[in-house]
């Protein structure tokens, strides 16, 4: 049984000395010590591992790496002098370095493993075919902040990121997510991304911030520590109401600490990491003989020996120097290790499957399956893709169809402790790999919020929140986010805060006083319950008793010449009309319903035109009685009761046939009137027809014309048989109310429109009731002696 050896490239770049690079070293080393013991997976293979660092020197890094490839290199776990297959290389190089060293070395079908490069760009599979990586794509990182700021609905942004291609892509949909959520940028500064800053950069950033209260999201040092020196510098000049969103970790640096007062603003989002015990266990174990050559490397594992390092990473050794130049110890992930380390497993898992499906059980080397291994960059793509695995801890861990590792970003807030102890506490994460729903979730419990916010969690707006009630008007030339709170209309509501439009009520709702929920509308109509329709309905009743008790006093006296005269059953049928008048007023009052409506307007047409044709009767008797007392007179024969009853009946039965054609084409039906008054539902009847209805009315105002005109010409006759000027005043009367009825019946709404009518109903009632009976009762009960016919023939 022979053995194999595959090998790793391992290979990154820094802009200076990274204390955090020296945990992705020796977890890489880790990582290929605890594979190759693992008797399960890649049996009879040993993994092996070339490591590359070069301070930004790309040309070192293309040098080294084709001396590699081509074998011209010493392997760190065994010495050999012949080639061995390199199964991938796996690199931590900037967005822009593993672009380039991908189109450098693509031609080879290498698999490149990036455990530091988010570039969005080369999630795509068509175009980047070798290309995989253990951390998610920046597309997820822009998803993730835009998530953050719709949770505590911060909408005023700064943004300030590199001039990167793919930075620039990934802001922009950064700035479109937070468009979609309703905010807003206040300003977007971009600098170069291979320049450090220099002080008129920071004073541009700094005039920014000032401008506005802002959320403010560096995009800058994506690979590297966000200097604590800038943060410091920024706080110190910048106004305290600022929140700070950044995707680099904060250096910390303690001998600047003890100097500066540090505040709790920090939000930072970092791919997913995990602490792996047993990779502590072998920092703390290991003799480090590979790293006695470089000098920062001494100090490396120095620091490790300080009684101030945590337990889980503080080596067994003694330390005389006082001094902490790096705080490396205090790491919370220490480092990308967790990523190198399931970059080496994925590629492990990848070589297993394959040489599995090749070799059957693989325990035995044939020529065959050896030709499987040399030809390993070529075949071990298919099973990179869509890998799953279990890396050392046991985690299930799988690569999409883009060549990502499925996980997602945890959400860091940057504590400074009352010790002065600086320390990362996860508050959040976000996996775009999770159901929905539970793929953003943040633990407010666990943020420290800074003690100058006077609102936690603290908001950041152009404008203050409409509240309820209220709507958004942008302000003209500014961005949305900039607008006034103006109140929502009558009959609109804005429940919410910050609508951009009021909502209209429902017809039959109103809005509140407050304009933030529509209420029922008030339902009005004249009801028997309220004042006016009692006042009304008392005046109606007690003139139905007054006419009811005229007709008694009328019947009683039968037989009296006053009462005899002018045709008596014509003065019993005016009275029972009149009565009959005071009566359907009480029709109009009350909720109206359609046979109510049908009631009220025919029963007040017909009664109407019976008491008016009752005294264009008793007017025309009058003249004709005059006119019979001349010698010769041939008018003797039109004197009785049948012509009389007659002129009653006929005017009646056309104001009959009126009613019921009107009945039968467009009859009055009660309907709710939702828009005459604000806030109110008007019950009321419509005329169905306005024609008939205005015909009704002019036809009572012909006959009250033609009574008028001929009683007005009868006004002279003879006192002893004269009731035609008694007919003139009530006629006068009737006219008078019924003309100005109609401008005001027109000008009102609602319950006094039907008030108007009851009121002109009651009033030319009373009038005919007053002028034509009172006189006559005054005789009949103040003075009876003038109630013979001695009297009423004197002249």
């Amino acid at each position: 049984m022979a053995l194999m050896a595959v090998n790793i490239l391992l290979t990154f770049t820094v802009e200076c000395y990274y204390p955090q690079n020296t945990y992705n070293f020796l977890v890489s080393v880790f990582a290929v010590e605890e594979i190759n013991n693992n008797s399960e997976l890649l049996p009879n293979i040993t993994l092996g591992l070339h490591v590359e660092e070069s301070l930004m020197y790309t040309k070192k890094i293309i040098e080294s790496t084709l001396n590699i490839l081509s074998g011209q290199h010493t392997v760190v776990n065994f010495k050999c002098y012949s080639s061995r297959t390199v199964a991938a290389i796996i690199e931590g190089f900037m967005d822009e370095e593993s672009y380039g060293f991908y189109n450098m070395f693509q031609i080879y079908h290498y698999p490149q493993v990036s455990f530091n490069s988010q570039n969005l760009d080369m999630s795509n599979p068509v175009q980047y075919p070798y290309f995989y990586r253990t951390v998610p794509s920046e597309l997820h990182l822009c998803v993730g902040i835009g998530k953050l700021l719709k949770y505590f609905g911060w909408k005023w942004v700064n943004i300030f990121s590199t001039d990167e291609e793919s930075s620039v892509r990934a802001v922009q949909i950064l700035k479109e997510r937070i468009r979609q959520n309703g905010g807003c940028i206040a300003s977007h500064e971009i600098f170069p991304h291979n320049w450090g800053f220099t002080k008129s950069q920071l004073d541009k950033i700094i005039k920014a911030i000032k401008e506005s209260s802002t959320v403010n999201i560096f995009y800058l040092n994506k690979n590297f520590a966000f200097s604590l020196t800038y943060v410091l510098f920024l706080q110190r000049l910048v106004k305290s109401s600022h929140v700070f969103i950044t995707i680099a970790e904060v250096e910390i640096a303690k001998k600047i600490e003890k100097y500066f007062k540090m505040s709790n603003k920090f939000f930072i989002f970092k791919p997913y990491r995990k602490v792996m015990p047993n990779f502590l266990k072998f920092i703390r174990e290991m003799k480090p003989v590979w790293l006695a050559c470089d000098d920062n490397a001494k100090y490396w594992w120095r620091d490790l020996c300080d009684r101030r390092c945590p337990k889980n990473i503080r080596r067994d050794c003694n330390s005389s120097d006082k001094n902490f130049p790096f705080t490396h110890c205090l790491s919370k992930y220490f480092g990308s290790s967790y990523s190198v380390y399931n970059a080496m497993y994925a590629v492990a898992h990848a070589l297993h499957d394959m040489i599995m499906s090749g070799s059957g059980n693989g325990t035995t080397w044939t020529r065959e399956n050896r030709e499987i291994l040399y030809s390993v960059p070529w075949k071990l793509h298919h099973y990179l893709r869509n890998l799953q695995f279990k890396n050392g801890l046991g985690e299930e861990m799988y690569m999409d169809e883009n060549g990502d590792l499925a996980i997602g970003y945890d959400i860091l807030n940057f504590i400074i402790l009352p010790n002065t102890t600086l320390k990362y506490e996860v508050v959040g994460h976000y996996n775009p790999n999770a159901p929905p729903g539970q793929d953003f979730t943040i633990d407010e419990k666990a943020i420290i919020w800074d003690s100058s916010f006077t609102q936690i969690p603290p908001q950041f707006r152009c404008s203050l929140s409409c509240h309820p009630g209220y709507r958004k008007l942008t302000r003209e030339g500014e961005p949305i986010c900039c607008y006034d709170c103006i109140p929502c209309a009558e009959g609109e509501i804005s429940n919410q805060t910050d609508m951009d439009t009021c909502t209209t009520c429902p017809d039959d709702q109103w809005s509140n006083q407050k304009k933030d929920a529509c209420i029922p509308k008030v339902i009005t109509f004249l009801s028997f319950e309220e004042p006016l329709g009692i006042v009304l309905t008392f005046i109606s009743m007690f003139f139905f008793l007054i006419t009811a008790a005229i007709l008694g006093i009328f019947i009683y006296f039968r037989d009296t010449p006053i009462v005899r005269a002018n045709n008596r059953h014509i003065s019993y049928i005016l009275l029972i009309s009149l009565m009959f008048c005071f009566l359907c007023s009480l029709l109009f009052i009350g909720h109206p319903e359609d046979i109510t409506c049908i009631l009220r307007q025919t029963t007040f047409g017909i009664t109407f035109s019976i008491a008016l044709s009752s005294i264009l009767a008793k007017t025309i008797t009058v003249i004709t009685a005059f006119q019979t007392t001349k010698p010769g007179s041939k008018l003797r024969k039109w004197m009785g009761s049948r012509v009389s009853n007659s002129i009653v009946l006929s005017c009646s039965l056309i104001q009959t046939f009126m009613c019921l054609a009107w009945f039968f084409s467009a009859p009055p039906f009660a309907y709710l009137n939702m828009r005459s008054e604000i806030g109110t539902i008007l019950i009321e009847c419509n005329e169905g027809s306005v024609i008939a209805f205005y015909c009704v009315l002019g036809y009572l105002g012909f006959l009250a014309g033609i009574s008028f005109i001929i009683a007005f010409l009868a006004r002279n006759l003879p006192d002893s048989f004269n009731e035609a000027k008694y007919i003139t005043f009530s006629m006068l009367i009737f006219c008078s109310v019924w003309i100005s009825f109609i401008p005001t019946y027109l000008s009102t709404k609602g319950k006094y429109m039907v008030a108007v009518e009851i009121f002109a109903i009651l009033a030319s009632s009373t009038g005919l009731l007053g002028c034509i009976f009172l006189p006559k009762c005054y005789i009949i009960l103040l003075r009876p002696e003038r109630n013979n016919k001695k009297d009423l023939r004197k002249t």
